[in-house]
Parts: C-alpha cells; structure tokens; sequence
C-alpha cells in the first residue's frame, strides 16, 4: 500500500442533482410505503409534503471506489465496509443539489496481517447557498493490508453499549426483493443481485447493502426519537458487523443515556447482531 500516494491523493468536488423521483426511491429502498394506510411514513414516499431520510448525505456525492485503483496498492478485494457517521449541521432539503468535498482522514496500521482502517470524510454543501449540510465519515477496514504504515488522527474507537436490557425496540422487516430495489439508489454492486457472485463471496443468497441497514437504522430512529421529522436527527454512527439477508426482520434496541443515545440492530430470526455499538443525537 502506498501511503503516501494515499496521504496526498486528491479528488474534485462532485456536484449532484436530486429530485423528487430520487429521495421516493431511496426511502423505498428502505422499506417505507409498506402499509399505505399509514400517514406517518407517507410524506417519505409521496410528493404531496415531501420529507427526506437523512441517510440519503452517505450516498450523494459518492465518488466512486477510487481504493481499487493500482496505484494506491490497496487489496481491494479484502475491503470490509467497517463504520459509517453522518452529522447534521443543518437539515438535508428533500430535493436540490449538494457539492461533495473529500478528503482521506486517516490510515491506522493495526499492524502486519491485521489489516488497517482508513478513515475518509466528505463535506457536503448546498449549491445554491453554500450551506454546510453535513459532514459524513466512512471507515473501510482493509483486511489484506497491514503492516505498511499510517497517518492522520483516527476517529476514538466506539465503545461496547450497556449490559441491560434496551429502553426501547422497534422491528422493521425487509422484502426478499429489498437489495434489488436499494441499489437503484446507486450502489450497483453485483454482490447484492447476482446469486453467482454472492454464492463466490461465501453467501447463499444476495446480501443487504449495509448502507442499507444503516439507513432502516436511521428509519428507525426517526420513527422512535423524532416523532417521523428528519430535521430533528443531529448524528448517527453505525459500526457494521454481519451482513443482513434481504427478507429478515432489523430488531433495533435502543439504550437511553446522557447526551447520547446507544443502539445496536439484530437480524431477529437468527438473533444476530448485524449493527453493533452505534449510536444517535437527536435536536
């Protein structure tokens, strides 16, 4: 891995359009509309008082999976998508344009065949009014690095959630159907449509996207702490675990405490933890 290839790399900011047909499709991709009846979840997926799931900054401005390049001497193959954080400065509109701005945070070397983190943030801003929406981190944990060095300040590691019983749950199933239709947001990868490709991958079936597990987190959040208003989710942090199968049921049990609320998400007919140690802020 070149370090300091990686270290100086630059990308240009990315300008991104989205309408109405867009944030529709990416909160149907997270299972909204399910019951029609329901006014609650409705301005999520009809045009009529639109509202926006906030999640929605992880996937505009998306630069590509620049890792795979040569140069970079990253084994891309290995790439586990390891956390994901977004901070609200100021509510995402549910339609216009965003300017993306990266930059690679940090590489932290866990040490020669233990693999390494690298940490990037993307800075999102509205272009129009220049507003700062949100800034959003990704960790990757690059299993076939390791040993090669580091840079940068690394975000604090989370800490393990509370050994009690959660102040609150919420279970939101998923269709069978559900990665087939989260990927017209964008994330095209065959991993999660091609029975092939995901049997080679070691899976007997396509599995959930996991920005698609945090989003159906961010859902649920919304749902249990925000009375169904966007506007009022500040942060949310996720640290990915297991894979989710399309057509499981996300159990997300939440932990009150000061400042701060912790959760985690189980795939609940196997009583898996497929988000772990996350956690939320609420306006």
């Amino acid at each position: 891995m070149d370090i300091d290839r990686i270290r100086t790399m630059r990308i240009e900011p990315i300008v991104q359009d989205y309408g109405k047909r867009e944030t529709i499709l990416y909160a149907l991709g997270l299972g909204y509309g399910a019951d029609p009846l329901d006014t609650a979840e409705l301005p999520f997926v009809y045009e009529g008082d639109l509202r926006i799931v906030p999640s929605y900054v992880n996937l505009l401005c998306h630069p590509g999976f620049w890792a795979q390049r040569p140069e970079f001497g990253i084994d891309w193959v290995k790439i586990l998508h390891a956390e994901q954080e977004l901070r609200m400065h100021t509510p995402l509109p549910p339609t216009g344009a965003l300017r993306g701005e990266y930059r690679v945070r940090a590489v932290e070397d866990k040490g020669e065949g233990r693999g390494a983190l690298l940490h990037q943030d993307k800075e999102l801003f509205d272009v129009a009014t220049g507003t700062h929406i949100a800034t959003v981190r990704s960790s990757l944990f690059l299993r076939g690095n390791g040993g090669e060095g580091g840079f940068g300040e690394p975000p604090a590691p989370a800490t393990p959630l509370p050994d009690r019983a959660p102040d609150r749950s919420i279970a939101i199933p998923t269709l069978p159907r559900q990665a087939l239709i989260y990927r017209l947001s964008g994330d095209w990868n065959p991993l999660h449509a091609d029975p092939a490709i995901a049997a080679k991958a070691g899976f007997a079936m396509p599995i959930l996207h996991g920005l698609c597990t945090n989003g159906i987190a961010c859902r649920a959040a919304i749902a249990t702490y925000c009375d169904h208003d966007p506007t009022r989710l500040a942060a949310l942090f996720t640290r990915f675990s297991k894979p989710v199968m399309p057509g499981e049921t996300i159990r997300v049990d939440f932990f009150e405490e000061p400042g701060v609320i912790r959760f985690r998400a189980v795939a609940q007919e196997r009583e898996e933890v497929v988000l772990d140690r996350c956690s939320l802020k609420v306006r």
